[in-house]
C-alpha cells in the first residue's frame, strides 16, 4: 500500500465525497439500472450525476481511485459499477495511526 498515492487521491473533496456516498449507496442514489441491487455498487452515471460533473472528470477520478484500490470496479455489458475496498480503506487508516 501506498500511503503518498493515497493521499493525493484523496485531496479532492469530491473524491472524498464519492467515498462518503458509498458508504450507504442506497440512501445516496437511485435504484441501479441493470442489477436489481447494490452488491457490485454504483453506475458511474449515478455518480455523474451526484457530483453535477463532466463523465470524463468522474471517469478519472474513479480510475484514480481504482489505481490505489480504494474503490472496487465491476463491469456488467457495457456500464462500470464502483465499491468501497473496504479492507484497503481500513489498512490505510490503520496505517495512517501508526505512522502519525
Amino acid at each position: 500500500m501506498n500511503i503518498i498515492e493515497i493521499n493525493k487521491v484523496l485531496s479532492n473533496k469530491v473524491r472524498i465525497d464519492i467515498l462518503d456516498w458509498l458508504k450507504d449507496m442506497e440512501s445516496n442514489f437511485p435504484p441501479q439500472i441493470n442489477v436489481p441491487n447494490f452488491n457490485n455498487g454504483v453506475c458511474v452515471c449515478h455518480i455523474q450525476d451526484k457530483t453535477g460533473l463532466s463523465q470524463s472528470t468522474i471517469s478519472h477520478y474513479l480510475t484514480m481511485m481504482h489505481k490505489v484500490d480504494i474503490v472496487i470496479a465491476t463491469r456488467i455489458g457495457k456500464w462500470t459499477y464502483y465499491k468501497r475496498n473496504e479492507k484497503v480503506i481500513k489498512e490505510y487508516i490503520k496505517l495512517l495511526q501508526s505512522t502519525l
